[in-house]
C-alpha cells in the first residue's frame, strides 16, 4: 500500500464517476498533489449500475456544452489511458407522441444547433427505417444526434482514475473520511480510517463527491447539500436473435429509454411517482457497496406494459436481470457544484439526477477551473451550490421533493412549470391575503409568491402548453393596470441584506461598481463585478447611515449574494447581515400609485422631496415604512419596505384606498412581463458572471472614476479595446408566437445566439425577448442594419431589433 501523505492540496471525498472527473481535471491543470479517498471501491456507490447514455441534448446552452465536452473527452480516453470505456457513439432518437412534446423537443434542437452540435429533426418514417423494431404508429415527430452514445460507466471512472494517477494524484480505496477539518472558516484538512489505520491530511481544498452520501458528510461541517436517493429501476433482456446495434431510443412520453448493447435489450424508466431511498428515518447502511435494492415489478410493470406496445419482441424475450438501485435526485433536478457558501475551501460535485454519466466529464472540467482560477470559467449558475436555501437540507422536505424531481426528468418541460410536491415552507405575511383574492402560486427559493390571480369562478391551476396558457389574459390585465392604472406586488422574497460597520463604506465601494458615497436617503443601482468584469450580483444599495447600508437582491440569489460578500469583506470593520425575513414588500407601481399612496399617508411623495432613487421613512394607514422610489417595471411606484407585524394592516389600507382608483392585485408573470418589454436585465438570465457588464449594456451604473473596485481594470480593458457583442431587445413582429428564453437569434440568416429573456409585451402588442448579438468591430448602427429573425422549434419569424428600450427608451415615466 502506498502511504498516505499527510499534506495535499487537495483531497477528493467519493470515487464514482464525479470524483474520478474531478481529480483528472485537477491533474490536467498541473495539480499534482491531489489525493481522492474511497470509503469502499471505486464506482461501488451508483456509477458501476448507471445506464451509461451519453446525450448532449439539454436545456440551455451551457448545461449542452458541458454534455458535448463529457462526449468528446470519453471518445478520446480510451486511447489516453488504455482502459476500455465501451464509448459508442450510436446516436440517440428522441420521439414525440404528442404535439406538447414535439415542439419541445424541436425547442431542444434549436438550443443544440446554436452551440454546434449535430442535430436534425426526422419523420416517424425515418425513426423506423432506423430503429425497425420499433412501434412508430403514434409517433408524430422526433429527433436525431448522431454523436450521442453510450458507455461502460464503472470503466469510464476508471479510465478518469488512472489519467489522474498518470499525472500524479493518489487514489486510496476502502479509506473513510470520518471528519473534516476547519479552522477560522475555511477548511484544514480531513481525518480517515482505512482497516486498523488512521490519520490526518491536511489538504487547501477538500471536495464532496460522495454521491447520495453527500448530504450527511456536508451536514458534519454546516454545509447544506439537499439531495436524497430514489430508487431507480431497469431490466436487461436475454439475447435476442437478430438484435444489432441501435441509436439510444427515448420515449419521455412513455417515462422510458431503451439501450441495445451486446444483442441484449436494456428498458429504463423514470416514473411519474418515485421511490425515496432508505425509507423515513434509516440512514445508508456503512457496508453499502455494489448493492441492489429489493425489486418491485409492480412498481415497474405499468413502464414495462407501455414497452411491450412500444417494442413488440419485449413481449417474448426472456427477461436476464432486474434492476432496483439507488441514485441521488435534488429539489431542481439540476446537480451541485461549487464552493459552499457555508465554508471556505469546501467544494462539492453530487447530486446528478441519473445523468451523471454525462454530466461528470464537463462537471469535473468546469469545476477543475473554476477551483484553480477563483472564478467559474463560464455561466455556471443553474448548477450552483449557492442557489440552494439551507431549508432544503430538511430530510422531510428532500423525500417529499424527490419523488416528484426523479419522474420531471421525462415530463414535458413546459414554461411556468411549478412543482407540486414539497410546497408552502416560505410564506409572505401576506399570503392568505392574496390566497383569499384568488391568488395562484409558484415557487422560487422555497418562497411561495403570487404568480398570477384568477378571476372568480376561474380555476386556480395551471393548464401547461407551449401555447398561450390559461392564466395569458389574466396576466394581460395585470400588466396592463401596471401600465395604465395602478398595480400591487407582494414581493417579500427579495433577499435584504445588511451590511454596517466602520468599513462598511470603503468596503462596499471595493465590491460594487458605482459609487456608493451617496448621500443617507440616496438608492444606488448596482453591480458586483468579478475580476473578469462579469457579473456576480445585480442589486439596489440604499445608504441608511454613515455606517449602515440596506441591500436588496434577488431572493434566488441571496446565499450566492451573501457568500461573495462575506468572501471579500477581508479585514474590514463591516458586519454582513441577512434580514430578509424582517421586512416584507409590496411594490406600489403604475402612473396612479402617487394618487393611492398620497390617500393613506401624509408624507410628501413629489419629486422635490421624493425623486427616482431616494427612500424615505413614512407613516402609512397606522403603521410605518420605508418607500423606496425605484421600479422593476418601468413605471412610477415605489417598493415598501414594512416590518412584518404591521404587512397585513399595510396591506389593506393600501387595498382600501385603492379601491375608487382600480387597484389591481398584480402577480410575478406580470411583472416579468413589464421588465422584459422595459428591456431590464435579470440576472441568472440576461446577466451572469459570464456577461461583461459593458456589454451587458450597464456601463451607465459602472463609475470607474471613483478609484479602485473589483472588476475596474477589465472594464478599462473592456472600453479601450470595444465591445465583442451587445444585449440586444427585440420584438415580433408577427404578434402570435411565444417567446420564453433559449430560442435561437437569427442575424442575416445565421444563428449568433439565444434569447436570454422572453415574454409577452402586452402594451407593445408582441412577443418581446433579449439576447447578445456578436458586434466586434462594429458601430450600433451596423448592429441594428442587419436583418433579424428569431427560430422557434425550427420555424423563423422576423424581429424588431433595438438597443435602447423599445418601452418608453427616455425613461420619462419612472420619474413622473
Amino acid at each position: 500500500m502506498t502511504a498516505l501523505p499527510a499534506k495535499a492540496r487537495a483531497v477528493i471525498i467519493g470515487g464514482g464517476v464525479s470524483g474520478c472527473s474531478v481529480a483528472y481535471h485537477l491533474t490536467k491543470l498541473g495539480w499534482t498533489d491531489v489525493v481522492l479517498l474511497e470509503r469502499k471501491q471505486l464506482t461501488s456507490g451508483t456509477t458501476w449500475h448507471a445506464a451509461g447514455l451519453i446525450g448532449q441534448l439539454r436545456g440551455s446552452q451551457n448545461m449542452t456544452r458541458l454534455a458535448k465536452y463529457s462526449a468528446d473527452l470519453y471518445v478520446r480516453l480510451e486511447a489516453e489511458t488504455g482502459v476500455a470505456t465501451g464509448m459508442r457513439q450510436v446516436g440517440s432518437i428522441s420521439v414525440a407522441l404528442t404535439e406538447e412534446r414535439k415542439h419541445e423537443l424541436y425547442r431542444q434542437a434549436t438550443v443544440a444547433r446554436a452551440f454546434d452540435v449535430d442535430v436534425r429533426e426526422i419523420s416517424p418514417a425515418e425513426v423506423k427505417e432506423m430503429y425497425p423494431h420499433l412501434n412508430v404508429s403514434d409517433v408524430i415527430g422526433a429527433v436525431h444526434l448522431p454523436l450521442d452514445g453510450q458507455c461502460d460507466p464503472a470503466n469510464i471512472a476508471m479510465a478518469l482514475a488512472k489519467g489522474a494517477r498518470q499525472r500524479g494524484a493518489l487514489i486510496s480505496e476502502n479509506t473513510k473520511v470520518t471528519k473534516v477539518h476547519a479552522k477560522n472558516g475555511h477548511v484544514s484538512g480531513v481525518s480517515w480510517t482505512k482497516g486498523e489505520e488512521h490519520g490526518t491530511i491536511e489538504a487547501d481544498i477538500v471536495i464532496n463527491c460522495a454521491g447520495m452520501w453527500a448530504r450527511d458528510l456536508g451536514a458534519q461541517n454546516g454545509v447544506s447539500v439537499p439531495l436524497h436517493a430514489c430508487e431507480h429501476f431497469y431490466l436487461v433482456t436475454e439475447p435476442i436473435p437478430g438484435l444489432t446495434r441501435l441509436p439510444v431510443l427515448r420515449v419521455p412520453d412513455e417515462c422510458a429509454y431503451y439501450k441495445e448493447d451486446a444483442g441484449k435489450m436494456m428498458l429504463g424508466a423514470f416514473e411519474p411517482v418515485a421511490k425515496p431511498w432508505p425509507p423515513a428515518g434509516q440512514r445508508i447502511r456503512d457496508d453499502f457497496c455494489f448493492d441492489q435494492l429489493p425489486e418491485d415489478m409492480d412498481h415497474f410493470a405499468p413502464i414495462l406494459d407501455m414497452g411491450v406496445n412500444r417494442m413488440p419482441m419485449l413481449e417474448t424475450a426472456g427477461i436476464h436481470t432486474f434492476f432496483n438501485g439507488p441514485e441521488s435526485f435534488t429539489p431542481d433536478d439540476r446537480y451541485y457544484l461549487g464552493e459552499a457558501p457555508e465554508l471556505g475551501g469546501y467544494w462539492v460535485a453530487a447530486g446528478y439526477n441519473s445523468i451523471g454519466i454525462v454530466s461528470s466529464g464537463g462537471a469535473g472540467m468546469a469545476l477543475a477551473q473554476w477551483i484553480n482560477d477563483g472564478e467559474a470559467p463560464f455561466d455556471l449558475w443553474e448548477v450552483d451550490i449557492r442557489r440552494m436555501q439551507p431549508f432544503q437540507k430538511s430530510r422531510t422536505y428532500l423525500r417529499n421533493r424527490v419523488t416528484e424531481t426523479l419522474g420531471l426528468l421525462y415530463a414535458d418541460h413546459f414554461p411556468y412549470r411549478q412543482m407540486a410536491s414539497a410546497r408552502g415552507i416560505r410564506r409572505s405575511p401576506l399570503h392568505e391575503h392574496l390566497k383569499a383574492r384568488g391568488a395562484v402560486f409558484g415557487e422560487v427559493a422555497g418562497w411561495e409568491r403570487a404568480n398570477w390571480f384568477a378571476k372568480p369562478g376561474q380555476e386556480r391551476e395551471y393548464r401547461y402548453s407551449w401555447k398561450r396558457q390559461n392564466w395569458f389574459d389574466n396576466s394581460r390585465d395585470e400588466h396592463m393596470a401596471v401600465r395604465t392604472g395602478v398595480g400591487l406586488f407582494d414581493m417579500t422574497s427579495f433577499g435584504k441584506i445588511r451590511v454596517e460597520g466602520r468599513d462598511a463604506l470603503s468596503f462596499l465601494q471595493r465590491v460594487c461598481a458605482n459609487d456608493m458615497d451617496v448621500a443617507p436617503g440616496k438608492i444606488v443601482y448596482t453591480q458586483m463585478l468579478n475580476a473578469k468584469g462579469g457579473i456576480e450580483s445585480d442589486l439596489t444599495v440604499s445608504r441608511l447611515s454613515e455606517t449602515a447600508f440596506f441591500l436588496v437582491v434577488p431572493g434566488a440569489t441571496l446565499q450566492r449574494d451573501l457568500a461573495w460578500l462575506r468572501k471579500h469583506v477581508g479585514d474590514d470593520f463591516a458586519v454582513v447581515t441577512d434580514v430578509t425575513a424582517g421586512e416584507s414588500v409590496l411594490c406600489l407601481m403604475g402612473p396612479k400609485s402617487r394618487d393611492l399612496i398620497t390617500k393613506i399617508s401624509p408624507n410628501d411623495f413629489s419629486n422635490g422631496t421624493n425623486p427616482f432613487g431616494t427612500w424615505q421613512e413614512i407613516e402609512i394607514g397606522m403603521g410605518l415604512a420605508r418607500a423606496h422610489r425605484v421600479t422593476y417595471v418601468g413605471e412610477l411606484g415605489w417598493e415598501l419596505y414594512v416590518s412584518t407585524d404591521q404587512a397585513a394592516h399595510v396591506f389593506e389600507a393600501i387595498e382600501e384606498a385603492g379601491a375608487d382608483l382600480g387597484l389591481k392585485l398584480c402577480g410575478l408573470h406580470a411583472l416579468d412581463s413589464c421588465r422584459i418589454e422595459k428591456a431590464f436585465r435579470h440576472f441568472g438570465h440576461d446577466i451572469t458572471d459570464e456577461d461583461h457588464v459593458l456589454e451587458a449594456g450597464l456601463g451607465f451604473a459602472v463609475k470607474t472614476a471613483k478609484g479602485d473596485f473589483l472588476g475596474r481594470d477589465a472594464v478599462l480593458r473592456k472600453k479601450e479595446a470595444g465591445l465583442n457583442r451587445r444585449l440586444v431587445q427585440f420584438r415580433l413582429k408577427d404578434p402570435a408566437p411565444l417567446l420564453f428564453h433559449n430560442e435561437a437569434l437569427v442575424r442575416d440568416g445565421k444563428i449568433v445566439g439565444t434569447v436570454t429573456s422572453g415574454s409577452y409585451g402586452h402594451f407593445l402588442g408582441g412577443a418581446i425577448g433579449m439576447g447578445y448579438v456578436p458586434c466586434a468591430g462594429e458601430s450600433e448602427a451596423d448592429v441594428l442594419a442587419s436583418s433579424y429573425e428569431i427560430e422557434i422549434a425550427g420555424e423563423r419569424f422576423a424581429a424588431e431589433a433595438s438597443l435602447r428600450p423599445l418601452y418608453d427608451p427616455k425613461a420619462e415615466r419612472v420619474r413622473m
